[in-house]
């Protein structure tokens, strides 16, 4: 019972923080570690009430940046616009600021990054 309750609610957290941006596969299609990643990682850990869901994010999105995994990157910073959490003039103060922290070749991949989010984004998030 205890574990259809953490899937339940990791899949509610899912949906939440991703907005749609990132489809969680069906129940059958899922294997052990995902299901271990919805149970606990947005069942028991995204849910806590110590920090919002756009702290966790900056967070996730400094660390993606930090490390160049530029598909999480991206998938942060739509889902974090999508979901209103950043504005675009948020997104371009962490691209202005990044380079003084990562370096600028990390940095410069971003700005491609920035530039392709904000180049999609509906002209009212603006």
């Amino acid at each position: 019972m205890a574990e259809e309750s953490s899937r339940e609610k990791g899949e509610a957290m899912f949906a939440k923080v991703y907005g749609g941006a990132v489809q969680l596969a069906p129940p059958e299609a899922r294997d052990d570690y995902v299901n271990d990643v919805v149970d606990h990682l947005f069942g028991k850990v995204w849910p806590r009430s110590a920090l919002p869901i756009r702290d966790r994010r900056l967070v996730i999105i400094g660390i993606a940046i930090a490390q160049g995994e530029d598909p999480i990157i991206e998938i942060q910073l739509r889902s974090a616009l999508a979901n209103g959490e950043l504005s675009p003039q948020d997104i371009r103060d962490i691209l202005t600021m990044m380079p003084y922290y990562v370096g600028y070749p990390r940095a410069g991949r971003l700005q491609g990054i920035v530039r392709r989010i904000l180049d999609d984004a509906p002209p009212a998030a603006e």
